[in-house]
């Protein structure tokens, strides 16, 4: 199978892969922080649509801020977490490449943490259709930092009892070193809004935000469980990644029961408009 081809199919089936820990996504992943969604959104907002917005953790920070706010999730699991939570909200199936929304009819399209599960062009020239004349593209990242003295230290500690096992076993196609990326958002995927010469967007604007999140063993462990390249692994690496993490946590850093580490999170956010 070529590279490509391989590459695109495991790109489907990882940003299908979160339906199936629905629940946890929603009580381990957290949205971007207030001042991400303030940066993005222009006071002038009506109607906001929240793009890929999974169960809502960007969602619900949206409701009170505009009058109308409308979240678009492809995968019905985790769209029927986000419509029982937020009644609220419009909640609709589509994707960035296809939302069902009349031509210039909503304000600023947002997206956190899920533009790069989409075909940037086919969701650029969408978010243009959909958009008013003017409205805003805004597009956040926000996880745990890769780049973090925690996650820096964990990787580290973690290959080295990865290796002392007798290395980190069979690995399926994508899935990263065990050491190298296990805190990784979705496994280092560029966070960057790229806008094409001949798009009918500004060049976008960047800035990036950085805070501390204080968290036990089980929410790391919680919060490892929901990245992609976790859930689709097979079920017994998936125990063995799990228990090795724990047991680096536990053994190596001193992190269990109620004891909580600081987890430095990062925010890469980005925001442009309709010329």
């Amino acid at each position: 199978m070529p590279d490509d081809q391989l590459e695109s199919e495991l790109r489907t089936r990882r940003s299908g892969s979160f339906g199936g820990v629905a629940s946890a996504y929603e009580r381990f992943r957290p949205g971007p922080p207030p001042a991400a969604i303030a940066w993005m959104l222009p006071d002038s907002a009506r109607t906001v649509v929240d793009l890929g917005a999974g169960t809502g953790a960007m969602t619900r920070d949206l409701l009170g801020q505009v009058e109308r706010v409308i979240a678009i999730e492809p995968d019905d699991r985790m769209r029927g977490i986000l419509a029982t939570n937020l009644p609220e909200v419009t909640a609709l199936s589509g994707s960035g490449e296809s939302m069902p929304l009349e031509t210039s009819s909503v304000d600023a399209v947002l997206a956190s943490s899920s533009w790069h599960w989409m075909d940037a062009d086919l969701a650029l020239h969408e978010a243009a259709r959909v958009l008013v004349p003017g409205g805003t593209l805004g597009v956040v990242w926000a996880g745990p930092d890769p780049d973090g003295p925690f996650v820096s230290q964990a990787q580290a500690m973690l290959s080295e009892a990865s290796s002392a096992q007798g290395g980190s076993g069979t690995r399926s196609a994508g899935e990263p070193d065990l050491g190298h990326q296990v805190m990784d958002t979705e496994n280092r995927v560029e966070t960057v809004l790229r806008i094409p010469a001949l798009s009918p967007f500004a060049q976008p604007e960047h800035t990036t935000l950085t805070w501390d999140v204080p968290l036990t063993a089980d929410e790391l462990i919680g919060l490892l469980g929901t990245f992609s390249w976790i859930i689709t692994m097979p079920d017994a690496r998936r125990a063995q990644v799990v228990s090795l993490a724990r047991q680096v946590l536990r053994d190596g850093l001193g992190i269990s029961g109620d004891v909580t580490v600081d987890v430095q999170y990062r925010s890469e956010v980005w925001r442009t408009h309709l010329n």
